[in-house]
């Protein structure tokens, strides 16, 4: 197959390894910066170019999306979908993710465990707002954030308050959470390819900090999941339709509750703390589907001249 990876970055650890997995399989394997291709929409004949380039020779594509160009980055995966091109995640599922309101909502439908929510338009409704969390003290989260920032645990009610305000002054989307305290500063990060967890990890927050993101300083150990947070994690991703994912969780007292979906999720953590190769995990699932495609491809079927019967 030729695979392309679709990064603004190459020299990152995740696009690496999806490179370094596929060529150890026999297939070709580019980096394609996504934010910098370009489509053509013409009936019965979709493209996409890249540097002067036409794609049409790709036969499967692994979106690495960032949170800054996940509306341009989607634009693109959707339009290798419609010129038939396997993907690692489907265009609508990485929307679908990548708005944490939105996920939640699914999750929360869906009656998957998760923390306590709440979400306004204005300041008016702080103090109801924060009732219905429990109180502080609580996380208050910016929607387009990522990798822990823009994440504010408000420890009293006057705190929660003024960063509320602060936000919504500012003209943000804010999410209010209420806080896990018998979590302490640790999360869980499942890796599902396919419907299966082939890796999971604990996240352990630095010393002072309640964020346990590794890039925020945090450390990773290898785990066993529970019963229960495995068949959390696949689910969470079955309900986004994700077929590769980071599904992040927090322990309660009530088990596992989702904290967020990661569409593009980093491999450096997990195959550090794991030592597997989730890359190739990944670059298998694409496999299955290629050889899956080959078999389902219609059969030209011939159809034979019938003699001109004789008079």
């Amino acid at each position: 197959m030729k695979i392309a990876v679709l990064s603004t970055v190459k020299s990152l650890y995740s696009t690496r390894r999806l490179v370094e997995a596929a060529q150890q399989r026999g297939h070709e394997c580019i980096v394609i910066d996504h934010s910098k291709c370009y489509v053509g929409i013409q009936q019965g004949k979709p493209s996409i170019h890249y540097k002067g380039q036409d794609l049409s020779d790709i036969d499967a594509i692994i979106p690495r999306i960032g949170a800054s160009v996940t509306f341009y980055g989607s634009a693109i995966v959707r339009q290798f979908e419609v010129m038939d091109v396997i993907s690692a995640n489907p265009s609508q599922a990485i929307t679908r993710s990548r708005d944490k309101l939105r996920c939640l909502q699914i999750l929360s439908g869906a009656g998957i465990g998760l923390p306590i929510t709440g979400f306004a338009r204005t300041a008016s409704d702080v103090d109801d707002l924060i009732s219905m969390v429990g109180g502080a003290p609580l996380v208050i989260k910016l929607l387009e954030g990522t990798q822990g920032i823009g994440v504010v645990l408000a420890e009293t009610k006057k705190a929660a308050s003024s960063v509320i305000e602060a936000f919504y002054g500012l003209g943000n989307n804010i999410l209010i959470q209420e806080f896990i305290k018998e979590s302490k500063g640790s999360d869980i990060r499942a890796f599902v390819v396919d419907g299966k967890v082939v890796g999971a990890m604990k996240r352990t927050a630095k010393e002072g900090e309640f964020r346990s993101n590794i890039h925020r300083g945090g450390t990773a150990q290898v785990i066993r999941l529970t019963k229960a947070e495995r068949e959390t994690a696949i689910a969470a991703a079955a309900q986004l339709g994700l077929t590769v994912c980071g599904v992040d969780m927090i322990p309660s007292d009530r088990g596992p509750l989702v904290l967020e979906v990661n569409s593009s999720p980093g491999l450096e953590g997990i195959e550090k703390a794991t030592k597997k190769d989730i890359a190739s995990e990944i670059i298998q699932y694409i496999e299955r589907q290629y050889e899956l495609k080959q078999v389902q491809k219609p059969k030209i079927i011939k159809k034979k001249k019938k003699r001109e019967s004789k008079l």
